[in-house]
């Protein structure tokens, strides 16, 4: 991609209202609300793997405590995210860190297109919160066995390995080659659909992501034992 042309994945878009019951912006609006009566020292933001989090014994045990926010919202894709966080969502907020998990449903575009699509979230993230640290989650394999998607979703990891450092306070964690047997299959008591994450499979997940996390909070100012991946 040019430095002229436009990323497609970088374009702030509301969901369009196909079913007619005003879901996703409702979904939205209940995520703005919340921004002006919570104090939250941690964001999660990002589609259906952010949102069901909430639904397991680990948002409870691990992140809840932790005085954190959930705005997850299923199907989403990066143009989504970043069309919530430019109307809304960041207001009457100042987390400490931002947990950022989005891209796997951006179908439509390239691998590079996607880790551009993350990293201007990213960018968007560093300026509206300059005191935060952004965590982005690296997107996981899909599909019992292997196929292009997962091809894909491996070469976005690997471009923000790359860029999201560069942001200064942007870090990558991958976790997925703790997903991939040595034969290549996903195991469905990880992923039940070969996409979203069992309880077993955000058990794998929330660990290395709760000890990031709980790293990160406890830096005094300046300070950074967190290391860049």
């Amino acid at each position: 991609m040019s430095g002229d042309e436009v990323n497609p994945a970088a374009v702030a878009k509301p969901v369009e209202d196909a079913q007619g019951d005003d879901r996703w912006m409702s979904q939205h609006i209940r995520f703005v609300q919340e921004c002006k009566d919570a104090e939250p020292d941690v964001l999660f933001v990002g589609d259906s793997m952010i949102q069901l989090m909430k639904q397991y014994e680990v948002w409870r045990e691990l992140f809840s405590p932790l005085h954190a926010l959930n705005f997850g919202i299923g199907g989403d894709n990066t143009c989504n995210v970043l069309w919530r966080l430019q109307n809304g969502e960041l207001d009457n907020i100042r987390p400490k860190v931002v947990v950022l998990w989005v891209g796997t449903n951006n179908h439509q575009h390239t691998a590079e297109q996607v880790a551009g699509g993350v990293h201007a979230i990213a960018q968007l993230l560093t300026s509206r919160l300059p005191k935060a640290k952004i965590v982005v989650l690296g997107l996981l394999p899909r599909g019992e066995r292997p196929n292009p998607l997962r091809e894909k979703n491996a070469a976005v990891n690997e471009i923000l390995c790359d860029s999201l450092p560069r942001l200064g306070r942007a870090q990558l964690l991958d976790v997925s080659r703790e997903f991939v047997h040595s034969d290549g299959a996903i195991s469905p008591q990880d992923m039940f659909d070969f996409l979203h994450l069992t309880p077993t499979g955000y058990r794998k997940l929330s660990k290395p992501l709760s000890d990031l996390l709980l790293q990160i909070l406890e830096e005094k100012p300046g300070e950074r034992r967190a290391p860049l991946v």
